[in-house]
């Protein structure tokens, strides 16, 4: 998963015409270590539909606050700079409910690409 460091790099890489999600981590958050070895296989499984980015919250503190980022991991997916839809709580996320959350995604930019 690349990971972005400048706003600058989010605000390019969010504007895309292809769906984004964005992952916003820290180093110290366990639940986000939690996530970290079934990435891969997400990015592999929804590799040509998804480009994963990751962000760590404490480097960019401007940006989560204005993206109302609290409780981590979160992710937000994005396409044309436009947020479709979130994952966010403080609770622990599995792979059943990231997956969920993906093929979401994926519909919700598919509908607006076919309107």
């Amino acid at each position: 998963m690349k990971k972005l460091v400048t706003d600058a790099e989010f605000r390019e890489v969010v504007a895309s015409e292809g769906l984004t999600i964005a992952v916003f981590k820290t180093t110290w958050c366990k639940d986000c270590h939690f996530i970290d070895p079934f990435m891969p296989d997400l990015e592999r499984q929804y590799e040509g539909k998804v480009q994963f980015v990751e962000l760590d919250r404490d480097d960019l503190p401007d940006l989560c606050s204005e993206l109302n980022i609290l409780g981590i991991p979160s992710f937000i997916a994005f396409r044309s700079s436009q947020e479709l839809v979130r994952f966010v709580n403080k609770l622990r996320k599995s792979r059943e409910e990231i997956e969920e959350f993906v093929e979401r995604a994926i519909q919700v930019s598919e509908a607006l690409t076919h309107k």
